[in-house]
């Protein structure tokens, strides 16, 4: 691939396996996706922006983001390098897959649930290793096997458990098949008025089942998840969207202007108002 070239943003996808390359000096979208995404970088800058916070990946480094959480990117050229990135992605097929053949002498104990959306990932030799092994079917226009890709995404997996233990719950935050997911239930209906009653009884389960399950993929109460939840869409309606206060609390499922502000000031120093001025 040559540097400097006049072609726009060039996407290759090889089932799950996607490389990007720009060669505009700077490209802003929007990340949003349903699945968790292990990144690489191996040209130019990456600016990943969540809400109020801000991670800057260079040439080298790898960062992993969370699934469903919508974050800002910025894909730089640096100089006369390029961006170029490859990144990984772990739908919950694949997931469920590599979890039913773990071993349960395996899975570590009482690992703590970050909340963190993005992670910065050590440049390990396996990590670099994983990503060298795939630069040669996007230099030479090569689509791998869905076998060898499959191969490649369960080495990913294996990367990221052998980072941290804290990646043992955040990759298989999924419990019994016969349940229907509680995260996926609950960021696709977060801003509804829905009792924890209802949202047990919806994910099949009772309440007492539901808080235990929910305990095993996040440190907060349901009830603070959804409204740290609420918050995050709301300062993105506010800031990225540019609506006005009074129409986006009520719009994020809260009832008092006044908790809604209260509430949005302590989680991001600033009350809602200002968070266009930033």
């Amino acid at each position: 691939m040559e540097e400097k070239q006049a072609e726009k943003l060039r996407t290759i996808n090889y089932s799950g396996i996607f490389l990007s390359c720009f060669s505009d000096y700077s490209e802003k979208c929007v990340h949003a996706t349903p699945e968790h995404v292990l990144l690489y970088l191996y040209s130019g800058e990456q600016v990943i922006e969540d809400r109020d916070k801000k991670i800057t990946i260079q040439a080298g480094e790898c960062a992993f983001i969370r699934r469903n959480h919508r974050l800002m990117m910025y894909k730089n050229s640096k100089g006369d390098a390029l961006y170029k990135g490859i990144s990984l992605t772990f739908n919950r097929i694949l997931l469920r897959e590599f979890y039913s053949k773990l071993s349960k002498a395996d899975l570590p104990e009482k690992v703590p649930i970050p909340e963190e959306n993005v992670f910065r990932i050590k440049p390990r030799a396996d990590i670099i290793s994983l990503f060298q092994s795939l630069t040669p079917y996007f230099d030479e226009n090569l689509k791998p096997s869905d076998g060898v890709a499959h191969l490649k995404l369960q080495e990913g997996i294996y990367a990221l458990l052998n980072q941290s233990e804290i990646f043992f719950p955040i990759l298989f935050d999924f419990t019994e098949p016969w349940k229907m997911d509680i995260m996926e239930f609950l960021n696709d209906n977060y801003m509804d008025e829905l009792t924890m009653e209802q949202i047990a009884s919806y994910t099949g389960r009772s309440l007492a089942t539901f808080k235990r399950d929910f305990g095993k993929i996040s440190n907060l109460t349901p009830q603070k998840w959804l409204i740290k939840r609420r918050l995050e869409t709301a300062y993105i309606k506010l800031k990225e969207e540019g609506k006005k206060v009074q129409d986006v609390y009520t719009e994020v499922g809260f009832k008092n202007l006044s908790h809604f502000s209260t509430a949005f000031k302590r989680q991001y120093g600033v009350p809602p108002a200002e968070v266009g001025l930033l």
